[in-house]
């Protein structure tokens, strides 16, 4: 799916997504990502099923308001101790399919928040 690009110069803002991919201006991306801002990079990440406490901490680093979890194709549970160092930092998490978590990314940005999204490819 292709999304409108805001203007919000020297931002990260999703451009697309689909089938294994995300995109960022013109630029793809097919491996796990971060975005925060003016930063986008590999997430350590290399599966739903591989998440562990670490590749959540290595977020809290960027400071964000709220975190969103894009888990691939579908909406799936996390278990709280996976996070619970964001937590503990007042850092809310919402989990959600990546092309949602894409999306809500944008719309969260563009209103001036301090968002970060996590994504696996779908």
């Amino acid at each position: 799916m292709k999304l409108h690009q805001s203007e919000l110069a020297g931002h990260q803002l999703f451009s697309g997504y689909g089938d294994g991919y995300f995109q960022l201006g013109q630029t793809r991306y097919s491996h796990p990502l971060v975005v925060c801002g003016e930063h986008a990079a590999q997430w350590s990440a290399t599966s739903f099923d591989a998440l562990a406490p670490e590749h959540f901490a290595e977020l809290a680093r960027f400071e964000p308001e709220v975190v969103l979890v894009g888990c691939g194709k579908v909406q799936r549970l996390l278990h709280p101790r996976l996070y619970a160092a964001l937590s503990a930092a007042h850092v809310g998490v919402e989990v959600m399919d990546s092309a949602a978590a894409c999306r809500t990314y944008n719309i969260l940005h563009a209103e001036g928040r301090k968002v970060l999204a996590a994504l696996l490819p779908a």
